[in-house]
């Protein structure tokens, strides 16, 4: 059943910070098929879920706007790991022919991988993962989830481009959560296409007055504030996506 739309101010609210939660941070090389990717994992103290990043095309696991909503989410006691999608000789050639940034394919199998190699780590394996996937990257995220949907519990795209992955959204199972700015009437218009065919619990959320890139003062907080309510629901509730 599609959800109805919801909208949320520029402000973030409610609570359910965990401020005693020490956060553990380290570099991280995930072994990926002709490469290794560098990433950024971060974990509290207390185990809780884990969100893996899908940066938009172009960007990198810096980005200034993953890295805040990253920062949010750790309040909330979750994990992340950010990780590059392309090497540093890809990102070489793509910055000229652009060739990588658009092959979601290629990005989404490398996510897959990524999550393979969370799964293979004992301090990583029993937690309950999610994605959050930017612009290109969250139709990255949305294949990953198909491809891993009896592992993936929850998505959260910003700003995505979910018609990019338009084949494997019936067979998306996590509960998923499309972002969209108010005055970013394409991508609004392509989200609510793609949530009439997922099949699986969606909900589109409006963030009013915002822009694709979330830079207008209170959006990106909007964002981090709604995807950590949904990956703290999601991933905390202790099952899984119904796999048919």
């Amino acid at each position: 059943m599609l959800d109805d739309q919801a909208k949320m101010g520029g402000h973030p609210q409610g609570g359910g910070g965990h401020p005693s939660n020490a956060l553990q941070r380290r570099s991280v090389h995930i072994p990926v098929t002709h490469a290794v990717l560098d990433g950024d994992l971060v974990l509290p103290t207390v185990p809780g879920g884990l969100v893996l990043f899908a940066h938009g095309s172009g960007s990198s696991r810096r980005s200034p706007r993953n890295q805040a909503v990253a920062a949010q989410l750790h309040a909330h006691g979750l994990g992340t790991l950010l990780f590059d999608l392309l090497t540093p000789d890809e990102d070489i050639i793509d910055e000229v022919s652009r060739q990588f940034r658009f092959d979601i394919e290629l990005l989404a199998d490398r996510l897959v991988q990524a999550t393979d190699w969370c799964l293979d780590q004992p301090t990583l394996a029993d937690r309950p993962m999610g994605f959050f996937g930017a612009s290109t990257g969250a139709a990255a995220a949305l294949i990953a989830a198909a491809r891993r949907r009896d592992v993936i519990r929850a998505v959260v795209s910003r700003g995505g481009r979910p018609d990019l992955a338009a084949d494997w959204l019936p067979q998306v199972k996590a509960p998923t959560l499309l972002i969209v700015g108010g005055n970013d009437e394409p991508a609004i218009r392509l989200n609510q296409q793609a949530a009439q065919r997922m099949t699986c619990e969606r909900r589109i959320a409006i963030v009013p007055r915002a822009t694709h890139l979330f830079g207008e003062p209170g959006a990106l907080e909007a964002v981090g504030q709604l995807a950590s309510d949904w990956f703290a629901g999601q991933l905390t509730s202790g099952q899984l996506p119904q796999v048919s």
